[in-house]
C-alpha cells in the first residue's frame, strides 16, 4: 500500500482532523503532555522540528501553547502540508513547511523534536535511520517526543489489540465499516513493533533517558534526549 498516496487525496486531507481523535485515545491530552515534556529542556524561543507534520494538529497545539516557539514541519504528502498551513491559520508564519522526508529537513540544530503518529509507517531499519537523522539535527540533550502504534505482536495477542483499536474508534463515533477497514489496513500494511522494540530503536539511534509517558490501547509514546 502506498501510504503517501493514501494521504494525498485533497478530500482526505481536508477531513483529516476528524480521524485521529476517534482512533487515538486522549489525542488532545497527548499533545498537551508532549508540549509539557518538550518544554522541560527548551528555551522560551525554541526552534522545534516536527516530522510527519501533515494535517497540522500537533503544530497547532504546540503553537497555541507556546507562542514564542517556531517550527520546521516535514511531511511527504503535499496535500497534508497544505492542510497543516490551513490548520495553523494566523500562526502559519511561525512554521516553515518542507515537502519530503527526514533527509529534506533542515540540519538545525533544533532545540526539540516531535514525531507523532508517524513512525509506525516505517520498517525497523528505516525507523532506526530516521530516528538517527532526527537526533543528528538536534542540540545535545534536546528532548524528543514520539508516539505511534505499538503493541504486543504475538499471534494470540495481536488480533485482540487490533480489535480493541477498531472498537474504540466505533465507540468514538466512527462508522463501523470504516473502523474495520482501518483495522485491516493496520494488520496488512503496517510493520508495527512491540513497545520493547520501539524503545530499543530509540536507543540504537543514540537517544538516552528513553521513558514511556503515554500508553493507550494500541498506542505508546516516549520522551528521550538527544
Amino acid at each position: 500500500m502506498d501510504i503517501v498516496a493514501a494521504f494525498s487525496n485533497p478530500e482526505a486531507a481536508s477531513q483529516y482532523a476528524d480521524g485521529p481523535p476517534r482512533f487515538v485515545p486522549g489525542l488532545a491530552d497527548l499533545h498537551r503532555m508532549a508540549t509539557l515534556l518538550l518544554s522541560e529542556r527548551t528555551p522560551r524561543d525554541a526552534r522545534v522540528l516536527v516530522l510527519g507534520a501533515g494535517g497540522g494538529l500537533e503544530l497547532r497545539a504546540f503553537a497555541e501553547a507556546r507562542p514564542h516557539w517556531t517550527f520546521d514541519g516535514v511531511d511527504p504528502a503535499l496535500e497534508m502540508l497544505q492542510q497543516a498551513e490551513r490548520t495553523l491559520g494566523s500562526m502559519a508564519s511561525r512554521a516553515t513547511l518542507h515537502h519530503g522526508y527526514i533527509d529534506d529537513a533542515p540540519l538545525g540544530p533544533f532545540d526539540a523534536a516531535a514525531c507523532l503518529l508517524t513512525l509506525h509507517f516505517l520498517g525497523y531499519a528505516e525507523r532506526v535511520r530516521t530516528a538517527r537523522e532526527i537526533r543528528r539535527r538536534m542540540s545535545p540533550g534536546a528532548p524528543l517526543v514520539v508516539a505511534h502504534s505499538s503493541f504486543p505482536q504475538r499471534d494470540e495477542e495481536r488480533g485482540a489489540w487490533l480489535s480493541r483499536y477498531a472498537e474504540f474508534a466505533i465507540a468514538s463515533g466512527t462508522d463501523p465499516e470504516k473502523a474495520n477497514k482501518a483495522r485491516s489496513m493496520v494488520a496488512a500494511h503496517l510493520e508495527v513493533m512491540t513497545p520493547e522494540q520501539d524503545e530499543e530503536i530509540l536507543r540504537e539511534a543514540g537517544f538516552s533517558n528513553v521513558s514511556l509517558f503515554y500508553a493507550a490501547l494500541t498506542w505508546r509514546g516516549w520522551v528521550a534526549n538527544a
